[in-house]
């Protein structure tokens, strides 16, 4: 048998690749849309994809799934349905190459058996699988492809249904459905492998371990959620896990959505073209009329408060690109990247597909624009103070979490964590003066162009709000 775990360090997500080396025959468990990185890896292991699973509808990236069974491959789709009518995949019914899966039910990958178990909680319809090579003479399973179900540390968070889907008091039943879940997990042999859908920096849990993989005997012993669901009693449990969840990005709403009736099919990667700065100005009218958005790319986020193109929003490589992206630009957008290098395009066209932003228009290099005569008008500088200088008397917006602002804040300060202001704003200040502050300036620097793309007259304070602490709280 093979298995490949295949890591997106943006989203800290988990697909995995599993095999049956003798009939060539594999399958992908939760692929992302960019499926042409599967292929190249099944290739490489004279494996061709035969199949297809999801574990569950998800809210953080759209799947690929739909791209597989478009592209003209012989491959058939597994989906759950179980969690009722309103859980159930819309584009998928009737479809003569997607089978729906209930509790126990199994299929076969060449020689491997895999079966579904419906250990709902985080979703409704949520499953998990099992994974038997029987044709290497086991009569057991070996791991468990969790989901979002198990995490390394952790157990998918139930009260998403409320937060990201809005759907009104669904967050304590979720929970204590995810409670029975986890005795059913009790019962499951200490040997077995657990293969989680995330890992550390995914917004899908609050204490994601960064450990790729565990056994259930670990997690039975060293998971503080399932501790509690164990020993401490469903009340507890419930207490514990709805306590302190991050605020979801506003895209998991629209994720969600979409996963459920059935995402565009792209069929190949976009290949935006490259923008000289002269089309780049003949764009900025666009830019103001909010038809279009500007991503710039930099990844110092005091250079673009000192020197940056009217209305763009600030999405810095890595793992805060995706966030600022899904938070602060909407699916209607026409985007035109801002990049310091060609190198990195594929990577942010790869990032933005993956959450559903697909009108990538064009890309153009940072440095030229900020150095030609047809951008220099449309050039702004945001004014900045350190986080310590803020103030007494100012207008005060922190954009951390509830819990960091219940923890401490700055008198008479306005909260909003920065995830949340798009799909909130009606919960925002009035527009005017206001100065902006996170726990360490990054969150902040995220937030800062969007406000001040939508009316207000924003400063940035950048650094650390534990230096605020010392100086005004001893």
């Amino acid at each position: 048998m093979f298995l490949k775990q295949i890591f997106d360090p943006h989203l800290a997500q988990y697909a995995y690749l599993i095999g049956c080396q003798k009939t060539g025959e594999s399958i992908i468990i939760d692929p992302e849309r960019d499926i042409d990185r599967y292929r190249k890896i099944a290739a490489a292991n004279d494996l061709r994809i035969t199949a297809i699973a999801e574990t569950h509808i998800h809210a953080d990236f759209l799947t690929g799934t739909r791209e597989f069974l478009a592209s003209g491959d012989e491959v058939f789709a597994y989906l759950s349905r179980m969690g009722g009518e309103n859980w159930q995949y819309e584009w998928a019914d009737g479809h003569d190459h997607v089978m729906l899966l209930s509790d126990g039910d199994t299929f076969m990958v060449g020689n491997i058996q895999i079966k579904a178990v419906h250990l709902p909680g985080h979703t409704p319809e949520h499953l998990c699988f099992l994974i038997e090579d029987q044709g290497g003479g086991a009569d057991e399973p070996m791991a468990l492809v969790s989901g979002d179900f198990m995490f390394v540390g952790d157990v998918g968070r139930p009260d998403l249904l409320e937060s990201a889907a809005g759907e009104a008091g669904a967050r304590e039943p979720a929970a204590r459905t995810l409670y029975q879940s986890i005795q059913r997990f009790a019962d499951f042999p200490e040997y077995l492998e657990i293969l989680p859908g995330h890992g550390a920096g995914s917004a899908c849990g609050k204490a994601l371990g960064s450990i790729p993989f565990s056994t259930a005997g670990y997690e039975l012993r060293f998971n503080g959620a399932v501790k509690t669901a164990l020993t401490g009693g469903e009340d507890a449990f419930v207490d514990e896990i709805l306590d302190g969840q991050p605020e979801p990005p506003m895209y998991f709403a629209r994720m969600k959505k979409n996963n459920r009736a059935g995402a565009d099919v792209l069929g190949s990667m976009p290949e935006p073209p490259m923008l000289s700065p002269e089309e780049v100005a003949e764009l900025v009218p666009a830019s103001d009329a909010d038809e279009l958005v500007f991503l710039d790319t930099r990844s110092d986020r005091v250079a673009f408060m000192q020197d940056h193109l009217r209305g763009s929003l600030y999405a810095p490589p890595g793992s805060h690109f995706s966030v600022s992206a899904g938070s602060y630009v909407e699916a209607e957008k026409r985007i035109i990247l801002l990049v310091e290098d060609n190198s990195d395009v594929d990577d942010f066209v790869r990032q933005l597909i993956r959450i559903g932003l697909d009108k990538i228009e064009g890309v153009a290099l940072i440095d030229k624009v900020r150095g030609s005569a047809a951008c220099r008008d449309f050039l702004v500088k945001t004014p900045t103070i350190a986080t310590t200088e803020i103030p007494s008397d100012a207008r005060v917006l922190d954009v951390r979490s509830v819990s960091e602002h219940e923890d401490a804040h700055i008198p008479g300060a306005h909260h909003l964590a920065h995830t949340r202001l798009m799909a909130d704003r009606d919960q925002l200040p009035e527009t005017g003066p206001i100065t902006v502050h996170c726990a360490s300036g990054m969150r902040a620097s995220l937030a800062v162009p969007f406000l001040e793309r939508i009316g207000y007259d924003v400063t940035y304070a950048n650094g650390l709000f534990t230096d605020w602490k010392k100086e005004n709280q001893g």
